[in-house]
């Protein structure tokens, strides 16, 4: 009896979740004109492709966007072509600053990915982005609301953010100013997980142990660590995480992470 009521509350809170991040992407698109979507083919962003899809009857209305270091790993670039093509997206990817040796892509690993992203913005004059961030990935991710506008500089002044009641949008954007909007902003990573086993949501294979190991959070090959797991599959993956000590993150090398230099990064237009 207890286990079916335990059953019974994880998919009553996935229904609740599912309904808010619906809800705040379809609210996005009727306020936005050129939308974009951020896609860095990891398990948060591929999700929030999977609710747009699903929120506009198998289609996606927007353009996706894929900000390229030039170091991501072979399997994220080929899950890109895979669904890009299987999807029918309207994908464009943008070549961000290449650095070549690993140790100085590392340290900049931030600030090269933030300044793509400024220009693919303005290049493409989006209005509004979709971004797959979740609160508890971050301390500093706690502040954020689901529309979280950016002004003139690309800057994000939490103190002076519009009135958010009840999910929904008070638009005050001005020219020149965009907004990001994340609709998976309530989830926690196990609620990702079960999430996409429930739906079957295509997922990277990096996710899953091979000899001991797996990533449990995918960036450039550079600042991205596998961390110990057993995991081979996404039930696995939820039991582990039940148990877990680890921190989602805690395979990212990346100076990035560091909360100081997160703050810094804020100011380059960085989500």
């Amino acid at each position: 009896m207890e286990g079916k009521k335990q059953i019974n509350f994880v998919e009553a809170n996935l229904e609740e979740l599912e309904n808010k991040s619906l809800y705040v992407i379809r609210e996005a698109a009727a306020q936005f004109k050129n939308i974009g979507i951020l896609w860095s083919m990891g398990k948060d962003a591929t999700t929030m492709l999977w609710m747009i899809r699903k929120a506009f009857l198998g289609k996606i209305p927007f353009t996706v966007l894929h900000v390229d270091t030039g170091h991501k790993f072979k399997e994220m670039y080929a899950m890109r072509d895979r669904y890009a093509k299987e999807w029918g997206l309207k994908l464009v990817v943008e070549q961000a600053e290449f650095v070549e040796d690993p140790d100085k892509h590392r340290e900049r690993c931030g600030e090269i990915k933030a300044n793509a992203l400024r220009a693919a913005i303005q290049k493409h004059k989006f209005d509004a982005i979709f971004v797959g961030i979740r609160r508890d990935e971050h301390v500093l991710r706690t502040k954020e609301r689901f529309f979280s506008p950016r002004d003139k500089e690309f800057k994000w002044d939490y103190k002076e953010q519009p009135v958010e009641m009840w999910g929904l949008l008070n638009n005050t954007l001005e020219e020149g100013e965009h907004m990001r909007i994340h609709p998976l902003l309530d989830w926690n990573e196990l609620d990702l997980w079960r999430y996409i086993k429930k739906e079957n949501i295509p997922i990277n294979e990096l996710y899953l142990s091979k000899g001991g190991y797996r990533y449990r959070s995918l960036g450039c090959v550079p600042c991205t660590r596998p961390v110990p797991s057993e995991a081979k599959d996404v039930d696995e993956i939820i039991a582990e995480l039940r148990t877990t000590e680890f921190s989602e993150r805690s395979g990212r090398l990346s100076a990035r992470e560091q909360t100081e230099v997160m703050q810094k990064l804020r100011a380059l237009g960085y989500f």
